[in-house]
């Protein structure tokens, strides 16, 4: 029988030792083992909650150990972090359990640190959940949200504490998960009762199309909807991003970093499968990607090839419409991929110069009176207002509109997770004026 904790663990060391993609690494190990489902979702959250809360975990396991934790070995530290997020985050783990398999784990992996993983655990059972006692502070959101300091402070000081906090907060936790519905085939209500009788919860959002689901322990993709190209995954950030595009019949799209391809769908389904969407990648495994999931869901107005953001090709033509969903930072879609919480800052400082030049390349395609979609899934100010603000006050033949008024008032609309039950998102619309 296999032991999730053990799975857990050696995830988890791999994604320290090999820097890796942690849903890849995940999936990876759940694919190597036969485990139940009850297993991989117990494998799931104890690798997910010791990556999303390794901060928190660290602060607390430091209260009680005679050196920095970063002077211990990474297996024992990794063990460590096992056990202190069963005691401080699982209710129905019962800390003796946690404490004992905890102990069964180093005795296998790293024995000379046995005996110092049971105290320092135990004392982690005695005390509870530790917090800084200064609040109002970034250092008080990092540690109780495992949060790089740096990323705390430009966001309180971009869209202040509240803000700061509630996006931290909605960033713990499993995500919930949006589908869009394929209008081609299918409506809102049968789409739902189809679901409902594969046992997955359903329900409407504010967005039309846009369901809510609750997988219950199901593979999304061994579903019959799914297989039958009724809907594909896709957030309501994204989904909201395609509502600003505002794609309709017989017209050319252009979708400059299209893979995996969701936005792309979406933009073919409003326009009902009538006129051109082609998408772009940079690597041919990718376009095929985009490729695949066109053919299961029946859009036959996808067209897929291989090409740079960067560069402009003359051989294109124009388009009514052209989508350019930039590489960026990930910072809002933290709750999807924690890892990115702890980035260094010197990392994304690239990034604005690649983005301002895929929407300046992408800005020669748009036709007169036609509209160009800028967006990120970052909240950061240099990747979104700075990036825009900069293109604007070179590009006199394009004018800023608000697409999204029921959302927001701003030309330039911020998706926020605690506000918008959203992915962290951000969407600018330009319109090319007509001479």
């Amino acid at each position: 029988m296999i032991n999730a904790r053990k799975v857990a663990f050696e995830a988890l060391s791999k994604l320290e030792r090999d820097s890796a993609f942690s849903n890849l690494t995940l999936d990876s190990f759940l694919n190597k083992y036969e485990m139940d489902i009850r297993d991989k979702s117990f494998v799931s959250a104890l690798f997910y909650g010791v990556i999303e809360r390794k901060i928190t975990l660290d602060y607390n396991l430091s209260l009680y150990l005679q050196k920095p934790i970063s002077k211990l070995k990474p297996e024992a530290v990794t063990i460590l972090r096992l056990g202190a997020y069963q005691i401080l985050f699982m209710d129905k783990i019962p800390s003796s359990a946690a404490v004992n398999e905890s102990v069964k784990l180093a005795k296998k992996y790293c024995s000379y640190a046995a005996g110092l993983i049971n105290a320092v655990l135990r004392k982690t059972d005695k005390n509870g959940l530790v917090l800084p006692e200064k609040e109002g502070t970034a250092y008080y959101l990092s540690v109780k949200y495992s949060c790089e300091k740096w990323l705390c402070e430009k966001w309180i000081k971009e869209y202040g504490y509240e803000n700061a906090e509630g996006v931290l907060s909605a960033g713990t936790g499993s995500p919930e998960t949006f589908i869009r519905v394929n209008t081609l085939k299918i409506s809102d209500d049968e789409l739902i009762e189809r679901l409902k009788a594969e046992g997955i919860d359903c329900e409407k959002t504010y967005l039309a199309h846009a369901l809510r689901i609750s997988l219950n322990g199901k593979d999304i993709e061994k579903t019959e909807g799914y297989k039958n190209g009724l809907f594909h995954v896709q957030d309501l950030a994204s989904q909201l991003c395609i509502k600003a595009l505002d794609a309709k019949e017989r017209e050319t799209v252009f979708d400059l970093c299209s893979a995996p391809g969701g936005k792309a769908y979406t933009a073919a389904e409003y326009m009902k499968n009538k006129g051109t969407v082609l998408c772009f990648d940079k690597y041919e495994a990718r376009v095929d990607l985009i490729k695949k999931g066109a053919e299961r869901l029946g859009l036959d107005i996808i067209k897929g090839s291989v090409s740079d953001a960067l560069i402009f090709r003359n051989d294109l033509g124009k388009a009514d419409r052209v989508l350019c969903d930039v590489p960026c930072s990930g910072t809002g879609i933290i709750r999807r991929k924690p890892e990115i919480k702890y980035k260094a800052k010197e990392a994304l400082e690239d990034l604005p110069e690649i983005q301002y030049s895929i929407l300046v390349n992408g800005a020669q395609y748009v036709k007169e009176g036609g509209r160009l979609i800028y967006s990120t899934c970052a909240l950061s100010k240099e990747e979104n207002e700075g990036v825009c603000n900069r293109f604007l006050s070179v590009n006199s033949d394009f004018s800023a509109v608000n697409p999204l008024p029921e959302i927001s008032s701003d030309p330039f609309i911020t998706l926020m997770p605690h506000i918008n039950s959203s992915d962290g998102f951000f969407i600018a619309c330009f319109e090319r004026k007509s001479d």
